[in-house]
């Protein structure tokens, strides 16, 4: 993997995707950033590696029903349910901003068939600004689509496959952390053709309202996501990093730039910051202070010099 190397800018913070780069490895997670536009009087989004929107179906979803979040201890549960605009109205509505802004944006797609994830990607493919797909195979909380492809390898791999024949740019895929082997969904992905893998997605869970004798979640279950994820996260992305050549995006519970380094030490080239964006939306900006401070103060001549760095 090559990458570039400006010597005049220090520290050096640049990391590739594929053929992406990054002036900095670190990213928004999507489903928890909006279309960036909400967060622009608190972030210099400028500063970012790169912004992920949240995700798009081919067409409108209204979401689940309310009650769809539930705060738990050191994290938070969501069954949204991929409520979004469709691709029709990002395209027309989102994207004239989006496309303006100086880093790379991320399209996070989603879909209930594989023809769905392929007419989505066709239909991206023609708008200009889109930096790379983030592919969601793994969403835990509706009742078709993502879930069934994210748990299974050869459906993983088949919508791969459909979404990199027509994609005009990198594709990364996003993995479930609710299977039994992620080495081999990682693997099954990369087989496709994708470019890198992001993960993990939300841990499912439950929560229980004892005075109603019902769960908390009008959908009942619904997606573990925060601090209390990060172990298994970090676990995974340590584990996928050594069984795959493409590269690893972390995401998992990151809530300050020591996290995100350790990501990086376990093999990731990136990573993403999403719940902690609802406690402090200036994070990913300090994440990417943190890190130059780090590099900075360790005497390194680029954070590349750190990923997959872990001596065990």
């Amino acid at each position: 993997m090559e990458y570039v190397n400006d010597p005049k800018q220090y520290p050096d913070l640049r990391v590739n995707i594929g053929s992406l780069v990054l002036q900095n490895p670190v990213m928004t997670a999507s489903g928890t950033f909006g279309y960036a536009r909400e967060f622009e009087s608190l972030v210099n989004l400028h500063r970012l590696g790169a912004v992920i929107v949240k995700g798009i179906s081919l067409h409108p979803r209204r979401g689940n029903p309310p009650q769809r979040i539930v705060e738990t201890p050191c994290g938070m549960l969501n069954a949204i349910g991929l409520q979004n605009v469709g691709v029709e109205r990002f395209i027309s509505e989102k994207m004239p901003y989006l496309r303006n802004l100086a880093v790379p944006v991320i399209v996070n797609i989603l879909g209930d068939t594989v023809e769905e994830y392929r007419e989505i990607t066709e239909r991206l493919a023609l708008i200009e600004g889109i930096a790379a797909l983030e592919v969601n195979i793994s969403c835990p909380n509706v009742k078709r689509g993502g879930v069934a492809f994210g748990t299974d390898p050869q459906m993983a791999r088949k919508v791969t496959e459909a979404v990199k024949e027509v994609a005009a740019v990198p594709v990364m895929v996003k993995l479930s952390p609710n299977v039994s082997d992620i080495v081999a969904m990682a693997r099954a992905v990369e087989d496709g053709g994708a470019d890198s893998v992001s993960l993990i997605n939300t841990l499912i869970g439950m929560a229980i309202d004892l005075k109603r004798r019902r769960p908390v979640l009008a959908n009942v279950i619904g997606g573990l996501s925060g601090p209390a994820i990060k172990p298994v996260a970090l676990r995974m992305v340590y584990q996928v990093a050594g069984a795959v050549a493409i590269p690893v995006i972390g995401i998992g519970g990151i809530d300050s730039a020591e996290d995100a380094l350790e990501f990086i030490l376990a093999g990731a080239t990136a990573v993403q910051i999403g719940t902690a964006n609802f406690i402090n939306p200036r994070i990913s900006e300090e994440v990417v202070e943190g890190i130059g401070a780090y590099v900075q103060d360790h005497d390194l001549q680029s954070i590349r010099e750190l990923i997959g760095a872990l001596e065990v």
